[in-house]
């Protein structure tokens, strides 16, 4: 009896154990297919950009998704609402049209332009607060991208050395994270434009959340791609560095450069726990 006791339980130990080993990697490898399907919006999204869309039961041209959204011509996800036929061809007549959801989603190429112009302006406006914000701040979104009939992810990033490709969304609080990579407010906006240094933080060593945990194994000369809206940057890693948490002097923006600025926790010693960064640079 109790041999099979001390049996049961040396099982359950060893299950015990094993789980422990292969959650990391069994939850990275589900929160990459999950990070891999909003890529796959992403480019669904760019692949479906249009100019205008004709509201058909009255002619007017629309041309943003706000206008689009008040006519019903899409939902709140920027999908298309097309009219149907209701009538029934058995029912002998009655019936009428109706709007049905489309599975097809619509970017309007106005809202893209504004909200390009939107995002060189927010750039231009950190350029002189630089080092003097609350940390506090980086939690928020620097634009609101619903505004623009867009989701919350503003660009992805990826690097082909360590098979790591993740949405970035905007303001680097709990929720975005917990979804991919995240840009710090007050930094840059991951524009191919010279001055700025666009910051981006993903989790590691975090239970179900280690976005990161492979930027470690990076080394300079590794390519770092950030894709837009409006085209990629291609980056390259110049180099890194371990920091205290709140040392912000490589998240400030220099002059000329563009830089990318990946960051995540790391452990100091001595109990204490600090910053990661890797630092990349495009030409």
């Amino acid at each position: 009896m109790w041999k099979k006791i001390v049996f049961i339980i040396a099982v359950l130990l060893l299950l015990t154990g094993l789980g422990f080993l292969l959650f990391p990697p069994i939850s990275n490898s589900v929160g990459q297919i999950k990070a891999n399907g909003v890529i796959e919006k992403y480019e669904e999204d760019l692949q479906n950009v249009v100019d205008e869309l004709v509201d058909e039961t009255d002619g007017t041209v629309v041309k943003t998704f706000e206008e689009a959204k008040k006519r019903h011509l899409v939902d709140d996800e920027g999908y298309l609402i097309r009219w149907t036929n209701s009538r029934s061809w058995w029912s002998g007549g009655g019936g009428g049209y109706e709007r049905v959801p489309d599975k097809k989603p619509v970017v309007f190429k106005p809202d893209l332009d504004k909200l390009l112009s939107d995002s060189r302006k927010y750039n231009k406006s950190i350029l002189n607060n630089q080092g003097t914000v609350d940390a506090n701040d980086y939690t928020h979104a620097a634009l609101n991208m619903s505004k623009y009939g867009l989701g919350n992810v503003y660009a992805y990033i990826s690097a082909p050395s360590i098979g790591m490709s993740l949405p970035i969304y905007l303001g680097a609080n709990d929720e975005m994270m917990g979804y991919g990579a995240a840009h710090l407010n007050n930094t840059s906006l991951p524009l191919n434009e010279k001055s700025t240094n666009c910051v981006v933080a993903g989790h590691t060593g975090y239970v179900g959340r280690i976005f990161f945990d492979n930027i470690r194994n990076l080394k300079k000369g590794d390519k770092v791609d950030v894709k837009n809206f409006w085209g990629t940057i291609h980056y390259k890693v110049v180099n890194f560095k371990k920091v205290e948490p709140n040392q912000t002097t490589d998240t400030v923006i220099q002059n000329g450069k563009k830089l990318l600025t990946l960051v995540t926790c790391t452990q100091l010693g001595n109990g204490k726990y600090g910053r990661y960064l890797v630092i990349c640079e495009a030409k």
